[in-house]
């Protein structure tokens, strides 16, 4: 009888404390707020203000899931987002019952020929299969989801010898063979887990065709897991080939040169989001960032705005000859277009001096990018759609675009943009978002603060524990060679044979009030 008392009283006593933890957690709570200095909404609402916060807290998830429709969402809306996604998890584009496209707005068309290129007739290779691992969908109920992996061959829908596309062929010792167009943006590891940066190389390796960049972080051992060609990038604070005290490093360089994978080098003046050095947050550098980069552990790094080895048109020239020199491999700008009458003296100095880089990347101001300010990304530099046939007819002008190829990158995650792009002059694309979505992105834009969700974008152990490289390498193959089969039905709807022959009179844009204008009507407007 007494221990049943016992009970009793221990049961009331724990009812109380349930019953009692709520109005004392909101005590205290209220308490707190109503006397700290920081938020005046708490001050004076403490409780319908911590309801606001954790509103606002959870706001930017509410939009993307639940109050934004599916194609307004920034940088990408959800059709944008699962496009990607879905071409590598299923190797699938296909649609139902129409587009989502806001048809009355301006923008880019392809024009389709009347009589379109017959499949059998693309200049195509897929002799040799890739093996692969694909997603099916078993049963897609509201509360239940089942699908399987099965493995695949899938053609790799490769250009031909015959298309085969070439940088540095005439000026070179080992010029750099391309079977497909397109490739990997610049990715720094450090910016980016060890893990993504494997599934990466892993995935664009046995794609076959196709090229990984480094971004200025330097090469990794991860970048060379897989066996894709890299185009090893070079920074201002020249990560991978300096020497202690920040100068550069022949030796450095050409060590990295006689890398088999490494097919190129690219000199980074500039990218998209931020015209300016990269920034990697000191919470990221670990002991193995800072040996591949020569930097010290912990440290935040925000590199140069610019190089300190050339100043002048000249000078950055003969640098290039000088790598081209000691490493015989291409080598490369990259850029934004901006200041107009810059890119157009550029320009005249390659055509005056007789030395031109291999290929000029030009990234567009809606171009990613692990760090930067607010200031930058919304408003230096021109989009893609206007830089690049803008430096495309500079280059035809001065005699030169024959002599340089040009690669673009800025929101290109579809074989529709991908087309636009080669249709605007570009000879490669370089895609960085599109592929981070299919190694686990979930745009949680929390790029720069190691926080990752996914273990995508840090160097954090635990949060990259989410990322199975196996399983998002085969991912990444499958979504290269979808881009590259949807760029060969674009290719076909154009009349044409291979994606290489896809130019300005393939496009036209229409304005939002029904007229159309050429590409060259547009290049005008802008001289």
């Amino acid at each position: 009888m007494s221990l049943t008392t016992s009970m009793l009283a221990i049961l009331l006593a724990i009812l109380l404390l349930i019953i009692m933890l709520p109005p004392l957690l909101i005590f205290y709570l209220w308490r707190r707020d109503r006397h700290q200095r920081e938020h005046s909404v708490l001050r004076n609402f403490p409780i319908l203000g911590k309801l606001r916060y954790i509103f606002e807290k959870m706001g930017p998830e509410l939009r993307q899931y639940l109050f934004l429709n599916d194609n307004e969402a920034k940088p990408f809306s959800r059709n944008e987002y699962e496009a990607a996604v879905v071409a590598g998890k299923y190797k699938s584009r296909i649609i139902g019952f129409g587009s989502e496209r806001d048809f009355e707005a301006g923008g880019f068309y392809l024009q389709n020929a009347l009589y379109p290129t017959n499949r059998n007739e693309l200049r195509v290779d897929n002799s040799t299969k890739v093996s692969t691992w694909v997603y099916e969908l078993d049963e897609d109920n509201l509360f239940t989801r089942k699908e399987h992996l099965v493995e695949r061959d899938i053609s790799p829908y490769l250009l031909t010898e015959e298309d085969t596309m070439i940088i540095g062929e005439e000026t070179c010792r080992e010029p750099f063979h391309v079977r497909g167009l397109v490739g990997q943006s610049a990715m720094s590891f450090g910016s980016l887990g060890d893990r993504a940066i494997a599934a990466l190389s892993i995935g664009l390796g046995r794609a076959g065709g196709t090229w990984m960049n480094t971004g200025e972080g330097g090469l990794s051992d991860y970048h060379l897991k897989g066996d894709v060609d890299i185009i090893c990038q070079i920074g201002p604070a020249l990560f991978g080939v300096r020497n202690d005290d920040g100068s550069f490093s022949v030796e450095a360089f050409k060590q990295k040169s006689e890398i088999p994978q490494v097919k190129a080098f690219e000199l980074k003046l500039a990218q998209g989001a931020k015209t300016r050095g990269g920034h990697i947050d000191g919470s990221k550098v670990t002991e193995e960032i800072a040996r591949i980069r020569h930097v010290r552990v912990g440290e935040t790094i925000d590199s140069p705005n610019r190089f300190s080895e050339f100043h002048t048109h000249a000078d950055l020239l003969t640098f290039i000859e000088k790598l081209r020199g000691i490493g015989g491999k291409p080598i490369g700008i990259k850029l934004v277009v901006g200041n107009l009458k810059d890119i157009e003296s550029l320009v005249r100095e390659m055509a005056t001096s007789n030395i031109t880089p291999d290929f000029i990347t030009i990234d567009g101001s809606e171009g990613g990018t692990g760090a930067t300010y607010q200031e930058l990304a919304d408003t230096v530099g021109l989009p893609l759609k206007a830089g690049l046939p803008y430096v495309h007819h500079l280059l035809i002008e001065q005699g030169l675009r024959d002599r340089i190829k040009l690669f673009a990158s800025g929101k290109l995650i579809t074989a529709d943009k991908v087309a636009i792009a080669l249709a605007l002059g570009a000879d490669f694309v370089n895609i960085a978002r599109g592929l981070m979505f299919n190694v686990g992105c979930i745009q949680a834009q929390v790029c720069h603060t190691n926080r990752c969700p996914v273990g995508v974008a840090t160097t954090d152990s635990k949060l990259q524990r989410a990322l199975v490289v196996e399983e998002k390498s085969f991912r990444v193959t499958n979504y290269i060679i979808s881009l590259r089969e949807g760029l060969y039905n674009m290719t076909a709807a154009a009349g044409v044979r291979s994606p290489t022959e896809l130019a300005q009179e393939h496009m036209i844009y229409e304005e939002s009030d029904g007229r159309l204008k050429s590409v060259l009507d547009m290049i005008e407007t802008m001289l």
